[in-house]
C-alpha cells in the first residue's frame, strides 16, 4: 500500500528521477524488481532502470530500457521515453552525470552520446563504447519483472543477445583524453566508493 502511494505521486519522468535520486545507491550483488526497490528504498543502476521503466509505463510510456556498454567500467541501464517526439531518459547512478536527460534528443544515438563525456571510471578514462536497445520490457511480462526478483537475470541475458551499436572506432578510443580533473571531481560528488568498478 505504501509503495502504491509512492508510485501515485510520481506523475512525471522528472518525479521518477527525483525518487531515484532520493534513495541510496545499492552495492548489493543482487537485482531488485520495482516492487523490491519500493520496499528496500535502495537501488543500483539496473534496479533503477527497471523501476523507472515500470513507473514510466504507469504514465503511459512504453517500458523501454537501453544498456550503455562500457570498457574497463560497469555498463549502465537507462529507462528511455519519448516526449514531443524526442528522447529522454531516467536512470539511477553512483555518478552525478549519468542520470536524467530531458526529452530533447532527436535520436537514441544522440541521447546516448549525451552521456559520453561524463561516463568515466576511477582512473579518469572515458569508457562508453556502445549501446544496446531499446528493449521493450512489455515483451517480458511473463517474467513478472515488475514484482518478482526471481527471473531478472533473463533481462540481462536478453540484452546480451541484442546487437550492440558501436559509438566510436578502436582508433578513436585509443586517442581519447582523460576527463579533466574538475569534471572528474564534480562527477564523483557523493559517490559510494564501494560501488565503483574494480579495475
Amino acid at each position: 500500500m505504501r509503495g502504491r502511494r509512492v508510485l501515485e505521486r510520481l506523475g512525471t519522468p522528472l518525479a521518477v528521477q527525483s525518487f531515484l535520486d532520493s534513495i541510496p545507491y545499492s552495492t548489493d550483488p543482487m537485482y531488485r524488481s520495482p516492487r523490491r526497490v519500493l520496499a528496500d528504498r535502495k537501488a543500483h543502476c539496473f534496479d533503477g532502470g527497471l523501476f523507472a521503466a515500470a513507473a514510466l509505463r504507469r504514465l503511459g510510456h512504453a517500458p523501454l530500457i537501453v544498456d550503455l556498454c562500457a570498457e574497463r567500467d560497469d555498463d549502465h541501464l537507462l529507462a528511455v521515453f519519448r516526449g514531443g517526439g524526442r528522447w529522454g531518459a531516467v536512470a539511477k547512478s553512483n555518478f552525478v552525470g549519468l542520470r536524467y536527460r530531458e526529452p530533447v534528443y532527436a535520436s537514441l544515438r544522440e541521447l546516448v552520446m549525451s552521456y559520453f563525456d561524463v561516463y568515466f571510471n576511477a582512473t579518469r578514462e572515458k569508457t562508453l563504447r556502445a549501446y544496446v536497445g531499446p528493449l521493450d520490457l512489455s515483451k517480458l511480462d511473463r517474467l513478472n519483472w515488475m514484482a518478482n526478483d526471481e527471473h531478472l537475470e533473463e533481462i540481462v541475458r536478453r540484452l546480451d543477445r541484442m546487437r550492440r551499436v558501436r559509438l566510436l572506432t578502436a582508433r578513436a578510443a585509443r586517442a581519447l583524453s582523460p576527463i579533466d580533473l574538475r569534471s572528474y571531481r564534480a562527477g564523483m560528488l557523493g559517490i559510494d566508493r564501494a560501488g565503483l568498478y574494480k579495475l
